[in-house]
């Protein structure tokens, strides 16, 4: 199983493990890259120091749970207590013999790594969301750029990330949701200031879906969405989302 686990973290997060002490060379930490936090540690301990029978050693894996309640309920679990040598209140120790089902320490393993990601990675990470993009055609022609092509060039809303879906709510005189947009690629760097506007960075959004002006209009989003702006990236209700599908 600590093959298992050493495979496992080298394919789907492609990080090595590091031994840091000599005297303990088969203990190995796993850690995030860019903010340096552990994410696992696996160790061979005594069977008697974490309360078992017997004075062989077993190897284990300490994960950190951040759910108070969760954790709670993991330590009732054969196989899975306190952590040994570390933070009881927000790691767990799992054996890697066998008792601890592969699918579950997989799971755990998984959590551990988003407890202990940067707040960059985590947005990075987290499942794609919905949003109203505004565009004021006064500065910008979004309807002939997408006549032009099914793939454009946009200013980066914050928290956007790439699998987003943006839907373009055009201002006056449209005032309308007109176009479905998927965000392909984020992160460009851009640098560009005038009175109206500064970018620093660009995102490409691709046409998927377009409507009728009088559709989504600001009147029906106001009056069944309850959705009374739109002046930078918003998220959008769940009924709204649905209708827009």
């Amino acid at each position: 199983m600590k093959d298992k686990v050493f495979a496992y973290i080298k394919k789907k997060y492609k990080v090595l493990p590091e031994y840091p002490w000599r005297k303990y060379d088969s203990n190995a930490v796993f850690r995030h890259a860019d903010n340096n936090k552990w994410f696992a540690l696996v160790m061979d301990v005594g069977r008697d120091k974490l309360g078992l029978v017997g004075s062989d050693s077993v190897a284990v894996i300490n994960l950190k749970i951040d759910d108070m309640f969760f954790r709670d309920m993991l330590v009732k679990q054969d196989g899975i207590m306190p952590a040994y040598h570390m933070n009881k209140q927000h790691w767990i120790t799992v054996l890697l013999d066998g008792t601890v089902p592969e699918k579950q320490i997989f799971d755990l393993l998984d959590a551990s790594y988003m407890a202990t990601a940067s707040a960059k990675k985590k947005a990075k990470m987290r499942p794609a969301k919905e949003w109203i993009v505004p565009a004021n055609p006064k500065y910008y022609d979004i309807e002939a750029a997408f006549e032009a092509s099914d793939e454009i060039d946009w200013k980066q809303g914050s928290g956007i990330i790439k699998g987003d879906t943006v839907f373009m709510y055009v201002g006056a005189p449209v005032s309308a949701i007109l176009y479905k947009c998927k965000v392909t690629e984020v992160d460009i760097p851009y640098d560009y200031e005038d009175k109206n506007l500064k970018i620093t960075a660009l995102m490409k959004i691709k046409l998927l879906k377009s409507y009728k002006r009088d559709e989504f209009t600001f009147d029906k989003l106001k009056s069944e969405y309850a959705i009374y702006a739109v002046r930078g990236p918003r998220g959008i209700p769940n009924s709204l989302s649905a209708a827009l599908k």
